[in-house]
C-alpha cells in the first residue's frame, strides 16, 4: 500500500484527485498507476483503469487471476466493473468512498472469487484525499 501511497502522491502533485494503484503478480510489482482524468481529459483515466491496463500489456492477457490491487481509495463502480472483467484475485484498498464506492452502490460488480481486505493504511489514505478537496472548496 505505501507504493500505492506513493502514486497518489504523485497524483497530487499534477493536481489530479490523489488515488494511487499497484498491481502485484507473484510478489513483483508489474503496474503502477495514479488518476490522470485531468491530464488525459478522461473521465475514465482512473487510477485502477490506467493499473488493470498496464498490467494487462506487462502479462500479455486480459485477465489478472493471480494478481492483487493496492488502491488508496475504494474503487468505484465503473473501475469494480473493470476489476471484475479482468478477474483480479485479491483489492486492497485503503480508505472508503461513502459517496461512490462499489461496495454500497455495487457489490456484486467484482468477480465472485475476488477477495477484498479494506481499511489499509486507512488514516494515511483518508487523509491524503481529504486535504485535497479541503485544499479545493
Amino acid at each position: 500500500m505505501q507504493k500505492a501511497l506513493a502514486e497518489a502522491r504523485i497524483a497530487l502533485e499534477k493536481d489530479e484527485v490523489p488515488i494511487g494503484a499497484v498491481i502485484v503478480c507473484k510478489n513483483n510489482i508489474i503496474s503502477r498507476a495514479h488518476n490522470l482524468t485531468e491530464t488525459l481529459c478522461d473521465t475514465t483515466a482512473h487510477a485502477e483503469m490506467q493499473a488493470i491496463t498496464s498490467a494487462s500489456s506487462f502479462l500479455g492477457g486480459k485477465y489478472l487471476q493471480d494478481c492483487t490491487l493496492y488502491v488508496t481509495v475504494e474503487p468505484c463502480v465503473m473501475c469494480a466493473g473493470a476489476i471484475g472483467w479482468s478477474q483480479i484475485s485479491r483489492i486492497v484498498y485503503g480508505c472508503d468512498d461513502e459517496k461512490k464506492g462499489f461496495t454500497q452502490l455495487a457489490p456484486k460488480a467484482l468477480h465472485p472469487k475476488t477477495e477484498v481486505e479494506g481499511h489499509v493504511l486507512e488514516e494515511e489514505c483518508r487523509n491524503l484525499i481529504q486535504e485535497f478537496f479541503k485544499n479545493k472548496r
